[in-house]
C-alpha cells in the first residue's frame, strides 16, 4: 500500500512543479532596454571588494557541502558595509560595463539584495515567509533597488534583465535565493575576469550534488526544481535537459543519467540557508 501511495503521489509532485513553473515570470526584456546596453572593452570598473569581505566572513559550507550564511552573527559594522555596497551598486550605470562586467554586476546585486532582505527580516525560516500580503509567495515582486533611474524587483533583475539579455543557463547556478535547495552562494563576489571559470565550477558542483541531481531508492531520477522552473533555459524538453545535465556530470552519474527513463520527480528545499540551523 505504501509503495502504491508513493507511485500515486509522483504525478502530483510533477504537476505541482509544473504549476510553479507557470507562475514564474517569462524571460521578457524590460520595455526600456537602456539597462542592458553593453559597452566596448575595457568598460568601467565596479568595486566588489566590500561584498567579497562580507561573504568571506559569513559564508561557509556545512558538513553536506551546503554554503550557509551566519545571518545571526553579522555585525552592525558589516551591515553598514553591505548597505554602502548596495548604494554604490545603485549608482553604477550598467551601460558603461562590458558583457562580463555587467553579468557579474547583476549577479552580485541580486545576491547582495537577497542577503540584505533576509537580514532585515531575520530570524525567518524561509525567504518565502517574507510576503507582501495573503496572495504573495515571497518578496520577489517587491521594488528593492533603483538603477539608472529605474525601480527594480528581484524578478526584474532575474527574468527581465539577466535571462533574456545574456542567454546563459548557468546563471541559475549563480543567483542565490537564500534557500538550502539553491546552488551555493559563493564565499566571494562574482568578477568579470573569472566569470567563465566560476560559472563552470558552480554548474559542476550543483549537478554533482544531491540538491541538483539524485536517484531515489527505486532508481528514479530526482532533479532540482530549477530544471523545470527554467526548463527552456536548459533545453526544449525533458530529455534535452537530461542531456544537458550529462555534460557536467561525473562519469558515474553520467552513466546513470544515460539510462534514466525520464524524471520521476522535481524537488527543492526552501529552508533558509542559515548557519544557525545547518549541521
Amino acid at each position: 500500500m505504501r509503495a502504491f501511495l508513493v507511485l500515486l503521489a509522483l504525478p502530483l509532485l510533477a504537476a505541482c512543479a509544473s504549476v510553479e513553473r507557470l507562475a514564474l515570470p517569462a524571460p521578457v526584456p524590460l520595455a526600456d532596454t537602456t539597462l542592458t546596453r553593453v559597452a566596448e572593452p575595457p568598460g568601467a570598473r565596479v568595486d566588489h571588494r566590500e561584498w567579497s569581505v562580507f561573504l568571506s566572513r559569513y559564508v561557509a559550507p556545512d558538513a553536506q557541502g551546503v554554503n550557509r550564511v551566519a545571518y545571526g552573527q553579522v555585525s552592525q559594522a558589516d551591515r553598514a558595509g553591505l548597505d554602502a555596497y548596495l548604494e554604490a551598486l545603485q549608482s553604477v550605470d550598467p551601460a558603461r560595463l562590458t558583457r562580463d562586467q555587467q553579468l557579474a554586476y547583476w549577479i552580485n546585486l541580486y545576491n547582495a539584495v537577497t542577503v540584505d532582505l533576509i537580514l532585515q527580516n531575520y530570524p525567518v525560516a524561509s525567504i518565502r515567509d517574507i510576503t507582501d500580503g495573503p496572495f504573495s509567495f515571497g518578496p520577489w515582486d517587491r521594488p528593492l533597488v533603483q538603477v539608472a533611474g529605474q525601480s527594480l524587483t528581484l524578478n526584474d533583475i532575474e527574468h527581465r534583465i539577466i535571462r533574456p539579455t545574456f542567454n546563459e543557463p548557468r546563471i541559475h547556478y549563480a543567483l542565490n535565493c537564500a534557500a538550502v535547495g539553491c546552488p551555493n552562494l559563493m564565499d566571494r563576489a562574482w568578477q568579470a575576469e573569472t566569470l567563465e571559470r566560476d560559472l563552470a565550477a558552480a554548474e559542476h558542483a550543483y549537478i554533482n550534488d544531491s540538491r541538483g541531481v539524485r536517484f531515489d531508492a527505486r532508481g528514479g531520477l530526482i532533479l532540482s526544481k530549477i530544471y523545470i522552473w527554467f526548463r527552456e533555459d536548459f533545453g526544449p524538453n525533458q530529455q534535452a535537459v537530461i542531456d544537458y545535465i550529462e555534460q557536467a556530470a561525473e562519469p558515474h552519474l553520467r552513466a546513470r543519467l544515460s539510462e534514466a527513463k525520464g524524471v520521476r520527480a522535481y524537488k527543492y528545499d526552501w529552508a533558509l540557508n542559515d548557519a544557525a540551523t545547518g549541521s
